[in-house]
């Protein structure tokens, strides 16, 4: 069975969509008809609502290719350029079962049942303070028809590195984490999003938008994956989510775009 079979039959069986593990709303509309109810939109809590996400994820110009870059544009109802689906969707754990993030990133993102088995065949202990949380591939989809292009990185995460579209299911490059620390807060702040390549635990990589940038900037901002920000518990590992910089946080909805 193929790595992105794998992920599926995984998908299927954890029954649990990134857009659940998202601050997530269905109320506005995924940008054409023809991508329809399957697609996702997702948007910085930096310029959007869910009642108006106002400027979505974006391939720019349309193209549907390895390294085109990723930006954010004022949602259409006909830009299919803002075409996603989140189809790969489960959870970090599956993604370690399927050869897709390290052991090393599912100690601190998808372990929960006190250890997990190392390439070696050995049991090692989670990480204090880990959890299974959500895991999905973004895949561009211009009106609904799969491009096998995802959103990710051309190399292992590193601060400041550029967002692109990339082949979908071979690596953790285009495996976005769902941080989902505190349901709660994420709920009305947005969440982070990790990719699934970095290997900073106690600061991981991020989707980031750029700070002093604005989506009709000419040229177009491009996003990134940062080091998260935020403070900690005393005590503790995972940041204080009303810390966290904006441009760090991130929503969706589903359906078609006003």
């Amino acid at each position: 069975m193929s790595i992105k079979k794998r992920v599926l039959a995984l998908a299927a069986a954890a029954g649990l969509a990134l857009t659940a593990g998202l601050a997530y709303a269905g109320t506005a509309g995924a940008a054409t008809p023809s991508c329809g109810s399957g697609c996702i939109d997702i948007f910085s809590r930096d310029f959007g609502t869910f009642h108006n996400p106002n400027f979505v994820l974006d391939v720019y110009r349309g193209g549907a290719n390895v390294g085109q870059k990723i930006i954010l544009f004022k949602q259409s109802n006909s830009d299919a350029a803002e075409d996603f689906s989140a189809e790969f969707d489960g959870l970090t754990s599956g993604f370690y079962a399927a050869g897709l993030v390290s052991s090393a990133t599912a100690l601190h993102w998808g372990c929960t049942s006190g250890s997990i088995v190392g390439s070696n065949g050995q049991q090692i202990a989670c990480s204090p303070g880990a959890t299974d949380d959500p895991a999905g591939e973004i895949e561009y989809a211009p009106r609904g028809a799969d491009s096998g292009l995802c959103v990710g990185l051309a190399g292992n995460a590193f601060n400041m590195e550029k967002v692109t579209l990339q082949p979908c299911g071979v690596s953790s490059k285009t495996v976005w984490i769902v941080d989902t620390v505190d349901q709660a807060r994420i709920t009305s702040a947005g969440v982070p999003l990790i990719n699934g390549s970095q290997s900073n635990f106690s600061h991981p990589y991020v989707l980031n938008y750029p700070r002093n940038g604005f989506p009709t900037d000419t040229p177009r901002p491009q996003l990134f994956v940062g080091m998260l920000t935020g403070s900690t518990q005393p005590g503790g590992i995972f940041p204080v989510i009303g810390t966290i910089n904006s441009n760090q946080l991130w929503s969706a909805v589903t359906g078609v775009l006003h």
